[in-house]
């Protein structure tokens, strides 16, 4: 029932100038913004452009993050800028728990992606060629088309991990399994969460070549030798041996067919009593939320070639690969939820 007023169009204006409000946070985190107010709090917007580089017309820029991630007093006349709790936590780079890369990543790639959202749902498929003219059947070759664009998405999925990876680690108990393998597990960054939480185990993170060859250059830093890299495809070579096979974030870039045909595979190398921790960002039921999920949901589409699902699709690719017993169990973060399944 419509409200005697009418419709609201500030409400469509919010919808609708959303993209305006994330540019913000991107070319703050772009320019620095966040970390010279960690480095001395307090200035005004003539000493932040100085110290960026910027026009004296940043001022505009801060006070819109005051709405956002920045916090504003006034004295003498002049406006002075701190971080937030907020911003000091997760925007400013240096921050353990910063989501400084995630934000870069989301601004230089996938904005441009979803700029193309309306001719992703006509064609059905991602827009890699449209956007940056990869085709869209090279998925791998469009998410690493440069030494620089990999170095950036393994950031990303590092802050990713630095923030939720200790809560779907935790959310069943892994000590059962000593030999552990992280399927596309790109940096080691889930590894070292593991690692971290369960002393006993080892891990293998398992990834294609270019991958593995960039994580030795910039990330490797084995926990006391208990996480090894090994180059491979995992629709094409031999898995690593393992008691547990993780799948983090890797299920929802491919169909349903590309899927069964992975989670086969990890079946016929598990040892019986083994599994598959599947990690992943979990729809409702009736696939009608949450909404964060969703959106994953439409950016998989055009970026990969998958789609978020529910806990009993999973489940239904996890029986049919020969798996049972599959739990799931959502985190308190509530972004990941994971599924454990056993042979």
């Amino acid at each position: 029932m419509s409200s005697p007023e009418g419709p609201r169009p500030g409400l469509l204006d919010q919808y609708s100038q959303g993209f305006m409000v994330s540019q913000v946070l991107f070319a703050a985190c772009e320019l620095g913004v966040f970390d010279v107010l960690a480095e001395a709090p307090g200035p005004g917007s003539d000493a932040v452009a100085a110290r960026l580089g910027t026009s004296s017309r940043d001022e505009m820029l801060l006070d819109v993050c005051v709405s956002q991630a920045l916090q504003m007093e006034v004295r003498g006349g002049k406006a002075l800028y701190d971080n937030t709790e907020l911003s000091s936590t997760y925007l400013v780079r240096s921050h353990p728990r910063s989501q400084h890369n995630m934000l870069l990543y989301l601004a230089r790639t996938t904005y441009l992606c979803w700029a193309h959202l309306a001719q992703a749902v006509r064609e059905g498929k991602n827009q890699y060629l449209t956007a940056f003219g990869v085709p869209s059947d090279q998925l791998f070759t469009a998410i690493y088309r440069s030494e620089g664009e990999r170095l950036m998405f393994m950031r990303a999925l590092q802050d990713v991990w630095s923030v939720q990876g200790r809560s779907v680690l935790s959310a069943f108990d892994l000590s059962p399994f000593p030999l552990i393998c992280d399927l596309g597990g790109c940096s080691g960054a889930l590894a070292k969460e593991c690692v971290a939480l369960y002393p006993g185990c080892r891990v293998t993170v398992f990834d294609i070549p270019a991958v593995v060859q960039t994580a030795k250059r910039h990330f490797l830093s084995p926990e006391e030798g208990r996480i090894g890299f090994q180059e491979g495809d995992f629709f094409e070579d031999p898995l690593p041996e393992a008691d547990l096979y993780i799948l983090a974030r890797v299920l929802h870039d491919w169909t349903d067919e590309k899927c069964s045909q992975l989670l086969a595979k990890i079946h016929q190398a598990c040892k019986p009593g083994g599994g598959a921790l599947v990690i992943e960002s979990l729809l409702d039921a009736d696939g009608r939320g949450p909404l964060t999920t969703q959106l994953y949901s439409l950016n998989m589409l055009v970026q990969t070639e998958g789609k978020e699902r529910t806990p009993a699709q999973y489940r239904a690719l996890l029986a049919a690969a020969g798996f049972g017993d599959a739990q799931c169990r959502r985190t308190p973060a509530g972004t990941y939820g994971a599924i454990l399944a056993r042979k």
